[in-house]
């Protein structure tokens, strides 16, 4: 399968955005976006899922995260719809369970076109260090929306909300890792029964 891989910006009176992805990467990853913990979080979804992403950020965080934390998932759904465009030959469909001590995770994805997030996570506290955790839902939701997939993703126990947070973006990496791998049977047919995703 050939480089498959894009550059998006967004811009808002919120937020400037500027995200790399190569689908076919090495698990590199860059960032700058003023929230540690997201960026170690998005350092999971590169290593796990062999990604090589870059992500440029700065918004209104003197008022809180939420704004930057949604337009990074948006600008992050944008650019790897753009790097994969061609669906033919993909496996399509991926899943990963992650465990972290006593934390376990399970997600499951699907490149179906279709926009949809199942998100069921409780967090035993409301924040890591200064991150507030609710923000992970709007990530999803924002990625989700733009990379046009549908995305269950659900916490099976923890007591740890750093845990469980890790063990959500492990599982979010290796799932995607291997929905986006080429499926030799597939031999370079669209993975749908209607002729497109």
């Amino acid at each position: 399968m050939s480089q498959r891989e894009a550059a998006i910006s967004r811009e808002t009176l919120e937020t400037q955005i500027r995200v790399f992805v190569n689908l076919d990467g090495q698990g590199k990853a860059s960032f700058e976006t003023g929230l540690p913990f997201l960026e170690h979080m998005l350092d999971q979804v590169a290593r796990h899922g062999m990604l090589d992403i870059d992500i440029k950020a700065t918004g209104d965080l003197r008022i809180d995260a939420h704004h930057t934390v949604e337009d990074i998932g948006i600008t992050f759904g944008q650019a790897l719809a753009k790097a994969l465009s061609d669906k033919r030959g993909i496996r399509r469909y991926g899943h990963a369970y992650v465990p972290l001590d006593e934390a376990l995770s399970r997600v499951v994805i699907d490149f179906s076109g279709r926009p949809g997030l199942e998100y069921h996570v409780v967090y035993p506290r409301a924040r890591v260090g200064d991150f507030d955790v609710d923000l992970f839902h709007e990530f999803f939701q924002g990625f989700v929306n733009h990379a046009q997939v549908t995305l269950h993703v659900d916490c099976l126990r923890g007591d740890n909300s750093h845990h469980i947070a890790e063990t959500i973006f492990k599982a979010f990496g290796r799932a995607i890792r291997m929905a986006l791998e080429a499926d030799p049977a597939m031999g370079g047919i669209l993975p749908s029964t209607k002729g497109s995703l």
